[in-house]
């Protein structure tokens, strides 16, 4: 089993959508002065790259344009995979550590067909400029809705096993992980049935779910989640393959149960959980919260502006610990008396969890 790198601090995502954000320099200071050790970015900035050098912080780097990767010509995409490697990772290579490459990240519609074959002309084109042998590892990140529904995490499988299947059989070849986008704040948001805030936020919640088939008890949403898709890889061959949780995290404002208190919350309880992994693999799992700033020109929903652990001028939007060992000051409920188990089937994104509750409970 590929085993994940020892936890030092959790990784924060840097998206540059906005007018207002500081100089790369200053926040790679920003993610030095907080003992932040991992980032996640969505092109090869050069310029983000170029601030990296000789830091200790590790990398994620997209490469967001799987098309021109995965021509039907493959002496054609594999040309541009050497010219993407040749500007974008070997100028870095000596004093940026760059972990991953992610081909893609949620790409949906008939696009899918093309990641894999992104991926494998990237991974060859690596091992030709001497960066293989798993010092750059190659993978993709998807969201949820690449997983079929079910009601209990054991029956995880993935919606299109032709698409990822082979990509997982990769990933288990090449000893690489799966990177995962992982958002209990939007089943939270999207559900039409009731779920439980303190079961998004990792607080003591009377829901949980029973999984009879793996043995386990979920008692909040994101392991639930995360076990959802180690049990597909499984299916599909990738027992081995390591989830990379290449973006979490709650809003600050924007939509419903975004707070700066849920976010502090949130990312502060996962800053803690995922040193323990999860029910069905208890080791660390490396994570990415998404993001460093606001970003106030990002597209869509108000709610995507809203996900900054700092403002854009670089103070803190709340407290947090990023060492993994502060606790949580949110107070549980209290004054909770048991009743008969109520069983109901939530909807998570596309998955359906059966969920039981076992306290009625009174503020």
């Amino acid at each position: 089993m590929a085993m994940s790198r020892k936890l030092q601090s959790i990784g924060v995502c840097y998206g540059t959508h906005g007018n207002n954000l500081p100089p790369p320099a200053d926040v790679v200071r920003l993610y030095e002065s907080n003992h932040i050790d991992a980032m996640r970015i969505y092109s090869p900035d050069a310029g983000i790259l170029h601030a990296l050098r000789g830091s200790n912080i590790s990398v994620i780097v997209d490469a967001p344009d799987v098309l021109s990767l995965a021509s039907s010509n493959s002496t054609s995409a594999y040309s541009a995979a050497q010219a993407w490697v040749r500007t974008n990772v070997q100028p870095y290579a000596q004093d940026v550590n760059i972990r991953y490459i992610a081909v893609g990240n949620e790409v949906e519609g008939v696009d899918t067909h093309k990641i894999l074959p992104a991926m494998e002309s990237l991974s060859d084109a690596l091992s030709a400029a001497g960066l293989g042998g798993g010092r750059i590892k190659v993978s993709t990140s998807v969201k949820m809705s690449v997983i079929a529904g079910s009601p209990l995490p054991s029956g995880g499988a993935f919606a299109d096993p032709s698409v990822m299947g082979p990509i997982v059989r990769f990933l288990a070849r090449t000893n690489s992980s799966l990177l995962a986008n992982i958002y209990p704040y939007y089943a939270y948001k999207n559900t039409d049935a009731n779920i439980d805030l303190n079961f998004a936020l990792f607080l003591p919640s009377s829901t949980t779910i029973d999984d009879d088939d793996n043995g386990h008890t979920y008692t909040n949403l994101f392991d639930a989640m995360v076990d959802s898709v180690y049990s597909a890889m499984e299916k599909e061959g990738g027992s081995g393959v390591d989830i990379v949780v290449s973006e979490t995290g709650w809003p600050t404002a924007g939509g419903r149960g975004a707070s700066k208190e849920n976010a502090r919350i949130y990312n502060q309880n996962l800053n803690n959980h995922v040193r323990k992994g999860t029910p069905k693999r208890p080791v660390g799992l490396e994570s990415y919260l998404f993001a460093i700033l606001d970003e106030n020109q990002k597209s869509g929903d108000e709610i995507e502006r809203h996900f900054g652990l700092f403002n854009p001028d670089k103070s803190p939007a709340y407290a947090i610990d990023f060492s993994g060992t502060a606790g949580s000051s949110a107070k549980p409920s209290v004054g909770c008396a048991r009743r008969p188990v109520r069983y109901a089937m939530v909807v998570v994104e596309n998955l359906a969890y059966r969920v039981h509750e076992v306290f009625s409970c009174h503020k």
